[in-house]
């Protein structure tokens, strides 16, 4: 431990084995990664100041509930917001069970019991159905360049009509195409899924590669920039941001909001919410189970806007 590092060499190393873990066995993406280790060094870092000195492994497994809140007031003193210090949170159980597992007898119950901070989950945001048609034909309609408003086309549509991430559509190659009934998409954390393709998906996607001037081989980007490099999802955003403008939709009209969209309108036309959730990959049931929210305050929202005594 040293006065820049406060944290020992061991806490460290501890740290470095369970980012380690999280690679290797849970398939955590890399963006999940880096914020779990910046919640960790924040956490080590506190409690070794906290306690007065550095701490091993068996006494990491082992915090005592005081010292786990003194460390949330610190974060919330310094300006964390609830959302973040329940990821921190969440951080610190994840190490704190994976230590306990490897020092016999340490005691990690109250870190495990430990409730983090209440706050309300912000509700995905999509469109409805007409603007999210709208969008993708405004968007396509930026480009005098056929080959490039084809292109907008296809990969908006695979957005809204398949669910995918802007970052899915986008790692497609030429191998993908002619898109199949159902294609394998490779999500967060390097989880494999198979996504069913609609046939104005697939015919976007072919009226695409009928008109780009780049061979589109097995091994290159499906879809190209205009130089024939991969297609950068800024320029979507981009495409995206004079769409909505011209069509008065908000600022949350991104494209990550088709794939919201995409769900929203599945759970409205009775689809299951776990089929829903193999479908967007998502881990967790609970993550899904925010499209219910959209539900019900679009049902409360027509309810009152047509009930004669609402």
């Amino acid at each position: 431990m040293t006065d820049a590092d406060p944290i020992s060499a061991q806490a460290r190393d501890a740290l470095q084995g369970w980012l380690s873990h999280l690679r290797a066995l849970d398939g955590a993406s890399e963006k999940t990664i880096d914020a779990y280790a910046r919640d960790l060094r924040g956490y080590l870092s506190f409690l070794a100041l906290h306690q007065g000195g550095a701490a091993g492994t068996w006494a990491l497994a082992a915090v005592p509930l005081s010292d786990l809140r003194a460390w949330m007031a610190h974060e919330r003193t310094r300006g964390l917001s609830a959302r973040s210090l329940a990821r921190a949170l969440s951080a610190v159980k994840g190490f704190t069970a994976w230590l306990a597992d490897r020092d016999a007898g340490a005691d990690a119950t109250a870190i495990l019991s430990a409730r983090g901070p209440k706050f309300r989950r912000k509700l995905p945001r999509p469109l409805s159905e007409d603007a999210a048609t709208d969008m993708i034909a405004t968007a396509a309609a930026q480009s005098a360049e056929p080959w490039v408003a084809a292109r907008d086309r296809a990969v908006l549509t695979l957005l809204y009509g398949c669910g995918l991430r802007i970052s899915e559509a986008l790692s497609l190659t030429g191998a993908a195409h002619p898109l199949a009934d159902v294609i394998r998409i490779t999500g967060k954390g390097g989880k494999e899924r198979l996504v069913p393709v609609l046939p104005v998906a697939r015919e976007a996607v072919a009226e695409y590669a009928r008109l780009c001037p780049f061979d589109l081989g097995p091994s290159e980007p499906l879809f190209r920039g205009t130089r024939g490099g991969p297609l950068s999802p800024r320029l979507l955003q981009s495409v995206m941001e004079k769409a909505r403008m011209q069509l008065g939709l908000p600022a949350t009209a991104t494209p990550h909001a088709l794939r919201h969209s995409f769900a929203t309108h599945l759970l409205s036309a009775g689809g299951d919410l776990r089929a829903i959730q193999e479908l967007l990959g998502h881990a967790s049931l609970s993550t899904t189970q925010a499209y219910t929210g959209v539900d019900a305050a679009r049902l409360m929202e027509a309810y009152r806007s047509a009930h004669p005594r609402a």
